[in-house]
């Protein structure tokens, strides 16, 4: 079913509110019954950092309902990129799951955010924690070239519950490698740790435990966080905000803004 059927038999046309990109879906990839992606057009004035978020919605009321989704695709990319959690019932997410190719996606015009590379100050090594959904900003940083001018390491974590949910970052850091333009800079110093805490898999748990344990550190390879090297971006669950923040500081480091660059970011505005 189309966005267009979900309210109505009869298609609906709404008009579209000022400030807003009505944008056409070009792809959409399902990977399990609960996550997604979808690509879309690209308005030609659209400018953002990779990293940042916008508000998207659907066309399907007079009034819609718009929710913060990272742009996972980098800031060159001639298309926008967006990875989806399907929540049931979902004010947004219960529609926008049903998406198809040639469907219309609203898109507010103002990106915004702080995962970005002008938040934190130069380092050694980037850490990027991520649960879930919240490897999108991340699937932005690491297909930009910039990152790697920054850093001479990068290293992206993504926790899920089974390891399924883990198929997105696995094709995207293969594909990253296999790419042309990126991957002159980001083979050899792009590093993927994947973990989940409801199946069997090479690695599992929480990626907080982990950093406790010590595990995460022996099995990368590298000494235990220091603010002296290392930097960090965090985007998962509330849950996983406030104890990987709380771990960070407890190695030394800061959190920083776009306004005031320290040795680590966290994003607030949603959660996987």
């Amino acid at each position: 079913m189309s966005v267009n059927e979900l309210n109505s038999i009869e298609p609906v046309a709404f008009p579209i509110p000022a400030g807003v990109h009505a944008e056409t879906v070009t792809s959409v990839q399902h990977y399990t019954d609960r996550l997604f992606k979808f690509r879309t057009t690209r308005p030609g004035s659209f400018r953002f950092r990779s990293g940042e978020f916008v508000m998207i919605g659907l066309p399907n009321a007079e009034k819609p309902v718009f929710r913060a989704y990272s742009v996972a695709s980098p800031s060159w990319d001639e298309e926008l990129e967006f990875f989806s959690i399907k929540v049931p019932g979902g004010p947004l997410t219960e529609h926008l799951q049903k998406i198809q190719v040639g469907d219309t996606i609203l898109m507010r015009k103002k990106p915004t955010g702080t995962l970005v590379n002008d938040a934190l100050m130069p380092g050694k090594r980037l850490y990027m924690f991520s649960t879930g959904t919240g490897i999108a900003p991340f699937a932005s940083l690491i297909r930009d070239p910039e990152t790697y001018e920054k850093f001479e390491e990068v290293i992206l974590t993504h926790t899920c519950r089974e390891v399924a949910e883990l198929k997105y970052g696995q094709d995207l850091v293969a594909e990253i490698t296999a790419d042309p333009l990126v991957g002159e800079f980001a083979n050899g110093r792009l590093r993927h740790f994947a973990s989940v805490t409801r199946e069997p898999f090479e690695n599992t748990g929480r990626i907080t435990d982990l950093m406790k344990s010590g595990e995460l550190f022996k099995k990368l390879g590298v000494p235990p966080i220091s603010p002296d090297d290392d930097r960090g971006m965090i985007c998962g669950s509330m849950d996983m905000l406030r104890d990987t923040k709380a771990l960070l500081e407890g190695f030394g480091l800061v959190e920083g803004a776009n306004n005031k660059p320290a040795t680590f970011v966290v994003e607030r505005a949603f959660v996987d």
